[in-house]
């Protein structure tokens, strides 16, 4: 008896503690997202730099950290930084009008001039670059249980109009697996990279006294196919492909999907460019 006395004093103090400490951790990333927040209103960009890149280091990441941490680098004149955060926020919230018009408005800045080109499979899923990986995997998830429950449901009343809803879900069933499948494809092995320096030589060899082929300037994105000893080897659309320092470039998605943290933002404001580049500040919004 004092046995299982003393087994579940224990097992609610565990809880009051796990409890607790989320509960503190919650109120320090508040407090770090508000403070970052309010550097970036008085024009302090580089303190509101440093305060999103600290809740991204500590787990945080979510679209909405990384769309202000691309909004802080642009108002700072990184424009490099500005896009690669922006292509990250771009990948959580793929319909966001806000950031979709600022991560275009930063693409009218780049100087060099260069089309991404687009495969057959891309072109015929055109609807992937609008959904997220954790939209289209509950989608997946949803069908896959709608689907068991119309089979079992057919056990026991077999109707006419059950077996149409049945072709109907399989076939969504089917087209939202293979969606998933090649988000998750796409996303995990993304190589897009950004120029992060405001100009670039790309050499013929990783080292510097070969030959400069071109030069790429800032927020010039690129494709990385492998890196040695502190050198990247990139390549155009265009394939055109040489040399360049790895500090030079930032990988967008880091060889993984870009997920959202374990505790995800409910609040946060939204920093608007207008088309003669001027910001405006939105109210906070909620996602």
């Amino acid at each position: 008896m004092r046995r299982g006395i003393r087994v579940s004093i224990t097992i609610l103090v565990v809880l009051l503690y796990v409890t607790s400490n989320h509960g503190a951790r919650a109120d320090e990333w508040e407090e770090g997202f508000f403070k970052a927040n309010q550097a970036y209103k008085v024009g302090d960009f580089q303190e509101a730099i440093e305060g999103y890149l600290r809740l991204i280091r500590s787990g945080h990441g979510g679209g909405q950290i990384y769309y202000n941490l691309g909004n802080a680098y642009f108002r700072a004149g990184q424009l490099g930084r500005a896009i690669l955060e922006y292509e990250r926020a771009q990948i959580l919230m793929p319909r966001d009008p806000d950031l979709n018009f600022n991560l275009s408005h930063a693409r009218d800045q780049t100087r060099d001039a260069i089309e991404e080109s687009r495969g057959f499979i891309e072109t015929a899923f055109f609807w992937l670059k609008s959904f997220n990986l954790n939209e289209l995997f509950w989608s997946f998830a949803l069908l896959n249980l709608l689907l068991w429950a119309i089979l079992i449901i057919r056990l026991f009343h077999k109707s006419e109009w059950l077996y149409y809803i049945l072709l109907l879900i399989l076939s969504s069933w089917f087209v939202a697996g293979l969606s998933f499948g090649l988000k998750y494809y796409w996303t995990s092995s993304d190589d897009r990279a950004v120029i992060l320096q405001k100009e670039v030589d790309i050499l013929a060899g990783p080292e510097e006294k070969d030959t400069v082929l071109f030069r790429l300037h800032e927020g010039t994105v690129v494709y990385l196919e492998r890196s040695e000893d502190g050198w990247s080897l990139v390549r155009l659309p265009d394939r055109k492909r040489g040399w360049v320092k790895s500090r030079a470039v930032g990988l967008i998605s880091g060889g993984s999907p870009v997920t959202q943290p374990r505790l995800i933002p409910r609040t946060g404001s939204h920093f608007l460019f207008s088309e003669d580049g001027k910001e405006v500040v939105g109210e906070p919004v909620v996602h």
